[in-house]
């Protein structure tokens, strides 16, 4: 018996662990940027800083 299936399945949760929370904070973001721009009224006038 090998540790192939040990290993692997570090090396899966490794990189999907972080890509989960990745994928997590990203939509976490564009919500929030979504409900900033419903209640930011220098969103809706169109003009720059």
């Amino acid at each position: 018996m090998t540790h192939f299936a040990f290993v692997a399945t570090a090396y899966a949760l490794g990189l999907g662990v972080p890509l989960a929370f990745t994928v997590a904070a990203m939509t976490r973001l564009r919500s929030a940027q979504r409900r900033l721009a419903a209640i930011d009224p220098r969103q809706r006038r169109g003009g720059g800083p």
